[in-house]
């Protein structure tokens, strides 16, 4: 059968398709085990809106402390008591969910004081989350997928050394340790900026919200954003993600109406090829305001 040479007309059609298709292939991340009453990972992940879910905090570690979970009414890690989550874990990784652990968080007692104190940071996380073995991982034998970086408070050296020791347990032939990063929208950001130049980041997940100058409202409209945005997808990381609250009361500012979203900055973040989708915080509040049903289909 011979073939028939496109007319312009069906070329501009196929272009704009396959521009369609990039634009619409987004996920949505999502922050759990920070709230009393949110339902279990196994529950979130069933719910089939979730591309990754962020297991949240390990809020103390480096600087010779010893390490330190926090997962609300969940469980409690210092009992042993959250071992049972690896049956949740593996559940989600069956559906195809991402499951990384987040390190820092707003509150808590961490930081790092040299390349030699990252590097034993990086040992424990590899042993006790990751591919490596101890007699005392928190979350039991299941192997997560990955480490977010959600640095808030422990200033902001040596971050760059933690990703490289932790992005060397990814040799060929072994499963990825994926990275993540939850910076702050102003640019760049003052703890990350420097880790997040080495290009050793896979997924990065921009907050949003709490900061007015970055943020969109619906008095000043997406400008502000999109600034910060064309700034942000301009780093060397895999994706880059726009992250959200999932209800008004889960941010001091930054809620973004789910029409909105769909309609002003879906649009503007989309354009770009390192667009990933969105993070929400938190599993609690989407379960509230059911954010993630609302806008899935158009992420």
């Amino acid at each position: 059968m011979t073939k028939r040479a496109l007319t312009p007309m069906l070329l501009t059609a196929t272009a704009f398709m396959a521009f369609l298709a990039t634009c619409q292939a987004g996920g949505i991340a999502v922050y759990w085990g920070q709230n009393d009453g949110e339902v279990s990972l196994a529950e979130t992940c069933a719910s089939g809106n979730y591309e990754f879910v962020i297991i949240a905090f390990l809020p103390k570690f480096g600087k010779g402390q010893s390490p330190q979970m926090d997962l609300a009414s969940h469980c409690d890690p210092s009992s042993g008591g959250c071992t049972g989550q690896s049956r949740d874990i593996r559940a989600c990784q069956r559906r195809g969910v991402k499951v990384l652990l987040s390190i820092g968080g707003g509150e808590g007692s961490y930081g790092l004081s040299s390349p030699g104190d990252a590097r034993q940071v990086a040992v424990y996380l590899w042993n006790n989350f990751l591919g490596g073995s101890s007699s005392s991982r928190p979350l039991g034998n299941a192997v997560l997928d990955g480490i977010d970086f959600d640095i808030e408070l422990g200033g902001t050296k040596f971050w760059d050394d933690l990703a490289r020791y932790l992005k060397a347990y990814s040799p060929k032939g072994r499963k990825p340790v994926y990275l993540a990063a939850a910076p702050q929208c102003p640019f760049p950001d003052a703890s990350l900026g420097v880790a997040l130049s080495t290009g050793l980041f896979d997924y990065v997940w921009v907050q949003f919200y709490n900061n007015p100058p970055c943020q969109y409202s619906s008095a000043s409209g997406v400008d502000n954003l999109a600034r910060a945005w064309n700034q942000w997808a301009s780093i060397p990381a895999g994706q880059v993600f726009l992250g959200l609250p999932a209800a008004p009361q889960a941010a001091g500012s930054g809620f973004v109406e789910a029409s909105d979203l769909v309609s002003q900055v879906l649009p503007v973040v989309r354009k770009s090829s390192k667009y990933g989708g969105i993070m929400l915080w938190s599993r609690f509040y989407d379960g509230l305001t059911g954010y993630s049903d609302k806008v899935k289909s158009s992420v």
